[in-house]
Parts: C-alpha cells; sequence; structure tokens
C-alpha cells in the first residue's frame, strides 16, 4: 500500500514567556492509503499538536522544529505560505471535533460548502450545488437542497458533523485527518458517524488519522495504534495486537483505566500520579514518575523505540529487558 502521510522525527516547540519548550519529541509514522490510524493518549499528550502540525495551523507561538511530514511523497515542511494552503483543503481534510466552531454562524451550510468545492475543484457555482448536494446524500442527510438553505444553528450536533464530513470529501482528499469528532455527540449519533467514516474510507480510498482518548473508539474504527505520552510515542501496534498484548505500562495503564461493565466487579484502576505540564523538565523516560516498573535507567535514558512481534514498536526498558532474557 502507498503510503499517504510519512511523519519522520518530527519536533514541535511552543513558545512561553520567550523559552522554547517541546511538545512532539522525535514522533516518527506513516498512515497507508485506505487504512486508518488512530493516535490516543490523555489531555495534552499531544494529539492535536501534531494535527495542528500537518495542517500548518500551529498557533503563533508553536512552530515545527525539525523532522519531515511528507503527504504522498511531497515534502510540506519545505513549501511556502501559499503552496502548504493549497495542499490543505483539497490534497488533506480535517473534522474538528466541534463542528459549531469549525462553520461560519453567519452563513448558510450551501454557501460554505459551495465556496469550498468551488475553490478546490474549480467548477462553477451550479457544479458546485450539485457536488454539495450529492455528498449530503452520501453523508445520509436527508432533504439535502433544504438542508443547504439552513445556518448551522439549525441543526443538531450530529448533523453539523456530517456537514464537516461532506465539507472535508467532497473535494476528495488523499488524507483525512479527525481530530475527535465524536467526543460531542451521544452514543447513537457517534455510532452512527463512525460506521459512516469506515465507509467514506473505502468509497474515497484515502488514508485517515484518526485523534481520539476513547478506547471504544479506537476498537471500533482503528487499523493501527499509537500511544503518544507527554509529546513522544510509546507503543505502536495493530489494533488486535495492541489490544490483545498491550506492553508499554503506560498503554496497560489506559486499558486497565476503563471500567469492564461485564465484570462481577465494576472497578476503574487510574493511573497513579499526574500527567508533566510542558514545562516540567524530566529526565530519561517522561513516564518514569507514574511508573510502577522504573529503574534506575528509566529516570536518566530515553528509551529507544524497538520493533517485537507482528511489528509493534515499543519504546520501554522494562519490555526491552523482558525479550532480551527470553
Amino acid at each position: 500500500m502507498a503510503k499517504v502521510l510519512d511523519i519522520n522525527q518530527l519536533v514541535t516547540h511552543f513558545t512561553i514567556a520567550g523559552k522554547p519548550y517541546p511538545v512532539i519529541r522525535d514522533l516518527s509514522f506513516y498512515v497507508n492509503q485506505g487504512e486508518t490510524v488512530c493516535i490516543v493518549g490523555e489531555s495534552g499528550c499531544g494529539k492535536s499538536v501534531t494535527t495542528l502540525a500537518i495542517m500548518d495551523l500551529l498557533p503563533n507561538n508553536g512552530e515545527v522544529v525539525s523532522g519531515s511530514i511528507k503527504l504522498n511523497e511531497i515534502e510540506l515542511t519545505k513549501l511556502n505560505k501559499k503552496e502548504r494552503n493549497a495542499f490543505r483543503g483539497r490534497d488533506m481534510g480535517m473534522i474538528f471535533q466541534e463542528p459549531m466552531t469549525a462553520l461560519n454562524p453567519l452563513l448558510t451550510i450551501g454557501y460554505q460548502l459551495t465556496e469550498n468545492i468551488m475553490l478546490h475543484r474549480n467548477v462553477d457555482k451550479k457544479n458546485a450545488t450539485e457536488i454539495a448536494i450529492h455528498y449530503l446524500n452520501v453523508v445520509g442527510i436527508s432533504n439535502p437542497k433544504e438542508r443547504l438553505k439552513q445556518y448551522p444553528f439549525q441543526l443538531s450536533g450530529g448533523l453539523r458533523q456530517r456537514v464537516m464530513i461532506a465539507m472535508v470529501i467532497s473535494v476528495k482528499p488523499k488524507l483525512l485527518i479527525a481530530d475527535e469528532p465524536t467526543t460531542a455527540l451521544d452514543v447513537t449519533i457517534q455510532k452512527q458517524v463512525l460506521n459512516l467514516m469506515n465507509k467514506l474510507k473505502k468509497d474515497i480510498d484515502a488514508g485517515i488519522l484518526f485523534i481520539t482518548h476513547d478506547l471504544g473508539v479506537v476498537a471500533e474504527i482503528a487499523d493501527r495504534v499509537i500511544v503518544l505520552y507527554a509529546g513522544r510515542k510509546v507503543e505502536e501496534a495493530s489494533v488486535e495486537d495492541l489490544f490483545n498484548n498491550p506492553k508499554h505500562p503506560y498503554t496497560i495503564g489506559l486499558m486497565n483505566a476503563v471500567p469492564n461493565v461485564d465484570s462481577d466487579h465494576f472497578e476503574i484502576k487510574p493511573i497513579p500520579g499526574t500527567f508533566p505540564l510542558l514545562t516540567d523538565d524530566i529526565k530519561g523516560c517522561r513516564f518514569h514518575p507514574r511508573c510502577p516498573f522504573a529503574m534506575d535507567r528509566c529516570r536518566s535514558e530515553v528509551p529507544s523505540e524497538l520493533e517485537y512481534d507482528n511489528h509493534h514498536r515499543v519504546a520501554c526498558f522494562k519490555v526491552e529487558e523482558e525479550y532480551a532474557h527470553e
């Protein structure tokens, strides 16, 4: 399969009070055509910052310091602002967590959809309207002609999210980025949106980078999973391998923190300690202050990411030592 997105040793900094702090630390991963890759982790781990770096939408105090971001073999970090803008929307689209803030409340759904289509597909308004109606149908919105006349506030959260998805896929991007698109939706609508995205991935043959903190969503939609902690990848595996055989203590902690409703003992086991602040200077593995298996070397050395069975990649000295003794 062809790589749609290929990120290599990405480093991003945020400048606070004149001092730069690393947010993303040497992050490498890829997304294949027709594949869904989920990035998971606690709030603040760098999931959304990764997507903003890819889309060139980092805030003014954020910057990509080093590393490579390739979209269909084109190095995006070498392009100027105008060239990056041309890629955004046309070759890669983003579905945001809250569509009410992404859609303009003062403009009709039809205006926003057709404007996007005319900009990126170089068609006139009549054709753009026909395309807009078609894609509203594709995402399961009834009476699409009437919906075009409505404003975002007249639609439910689920319908607004479907409009956002229609807007993104109507220009047929090769990479679809979804930043926690189901967080604000109820469970029934969430399921519908996930089913829709699984279907669309096959229909438009795009790669999907899906950001979430919900392991239930991961199990539903992912082909491969990347676990981030404090800006660094700690584990990567197929969705089956990750759920059946999590290796990193942080991943295991995330799994244990999900309540098992099938168990007689309904218990949540939180990860001890607190997530580090961006400004915290932690030597070695950044998870070691919360890790029950931390060793001396964990406090001074950064573990390398190594590959184990079934292309399962982990950055952990404990896992490394366990395999060394087998």
